[in-house]
């Protein structure tokens, strides 16, 4: 599956419509953002069971600014609704592929049971 735009309209679906989502925050004209562009396509293209979205922070600055992106590109990854992760920076495709397995991985019941001892310290 080829990513997709997301857009405000299609924002809080895709987060809770897609067991994984990952974000691609980017704009036409970064340099790095170009650079990790094919990078993240081509993860696209190999994990079909993932939803891939690309966020053009020019033409989404609402969507953008409710993430508080301040560095392009930045990736987010969200698991059954939850954010899991959020980091700027270029991901080389071993490193894409290795977080995208940690994201598999993980113990979503653990996650949920330490998102509500956070949410119960806040």
């Amino acid at each position: 599956m080829a990513s997709f735009e997301l857009n405000q309209e299609n924002l809080e679906s895709s987060i809770k419509d897609n067991e994984i989502l990952l974000i691609d925050f980017w704009a036409e004209w970064c340099g790095p953002c170009r650079m990790f562009g094919p990078i993240f396509e081509k993860a696209a293209e190999k994990h079909k069971d993932i939803a891939f979205a690309k966020c053009d922070t020019e033409a989404e600055r609402e969507v953008a600014g409710s993430f508080g992106i301040t560095s392009i590109p930045t990736i987010a990854a969200f698991r059954d609704g939850i954010m899991v992760y959020m980091q700027p920076g270029v991901l080389p495709e071993p490193a894409l592929d290795e977080l995208i397995q940690k994201i598999k991985d993980l113990d979503m019941d653990k996650v949920r049971a330490e998102v509500e001892e956070q949410q119960k310290k806040a």
